[in-house]
């Protein structure tokens, strides 16, 4: 049996996407203190802002950047996972939200940097794949 997560989901008939890339920029926020943390708090929504406002600018209008709610991995964010291909990244400053829209998002490359993998859940799980 396939791995749905690398399969292609299209079927026959399927229309086009309306859309080249889907991104969701998670903005959630938790009360202060929270165990896990938000995305929000550790400066999600600027970056989302930058994003979008970027996009627009760069007339990339094939694209849509969108904000979410919790993706679930907020011990990593902020984060956000781009669409149709399923990369997720973690992301802290406008230099990585612009590397992101210029090497993901024009150039159809990845920002190997700044991916998260399924396995990730702390952000010394990363560190640990770095240093290897």
């Amino acid at each position: 049996m396939s791995n749905p997560k690398t399969t292609d989901r299209s079927k026959p008939g399927d229309p086009a996407p309306y859309y080249e890339a889907h991104v969701f920029a998670c903005v959630n926020e938790r009360p202060a203190g929270h165990k896990r943390g938000c995305c929000k708090s550790r400066g999600a929504e600027p970056l989302r802002n930058y994003m979008k406002a970027r996009a627009k600018e760069l007339g990339l209008d094939n694209l849509r950047i969108n904000q979410s709610g919790c993706l679930d991995r907020c011990e990593l964010g902020p984060t956000l996972v781009i669409y149709p291909e399923g990369i997720w990244y973690t992301y802290h400053t406008v230099e990585d939200a612009e590397e992101i829209i210029q090497r993901h998002l024009i150039k159809g490359e990845r920002v190997e940097r700044l991916m998260l993998q399924p396995e990730d859940k702390l952000p010394e799980d990363r560190l640990a794949k770095a240093e290897q």
